[in-house]
């Protein structure tokens, strides 16, 4: 059974952090890219960051630069999203998918898709 599956969401204050987690199984994540998009409501899905496959190169979209900060762990066929500093516009439900590539926001390189784990920025 091939599966993504994300976790580590939930509610959190203005100018905190959370770790978000995307644990594969069925499947070898080390040969894929890691991408983590976002969903918020009245808004379109958005590729906010991607970590390749080989040279494990992250590439993060300018609205979380330098607040999140995209890893993975292939011993444990994971991969990671940590963000910080987090604002009310990063509310939305998260998804890892594994991809071809680091091509952002390119639907037709991802292979999987997690089915998500919601993220809520309030006071």
């Amino acid at each position: 059974q091939v599966q993504l599956v994300e976790s580590g969401g939930g509610l959190v204050q203005p100018g905190g952090s959370l770790r978000l987690s995307c644990a594969a199984s069925g499947f070898t994540l080390e040969y894929y890219a890691i991408g983590w998009f976002r969903l918020a409501p009245g808004k379109e899905r958005e590729e906010i960051s991607c970590i390749s496959s080989s040279s494990h190169v992250p590439h993060h979209i300018d609205s979380v630069k330098g607040r999140f900060t995209i890893s993975r762990d292939d011993a444990k066929n994971m991969g990671f999203l940590e963000m910080n500093n987090l604002k009310p516009e990063d509310t939305a439900t998260y998804y890892c998918a594994a991809k071809e590539a680091c091509y952002m926001d390119v639907p037709g390189y991802v292979e999987y898709w997690g089915k998500g784990t919601s993220v809520t920025v309030s006071s």
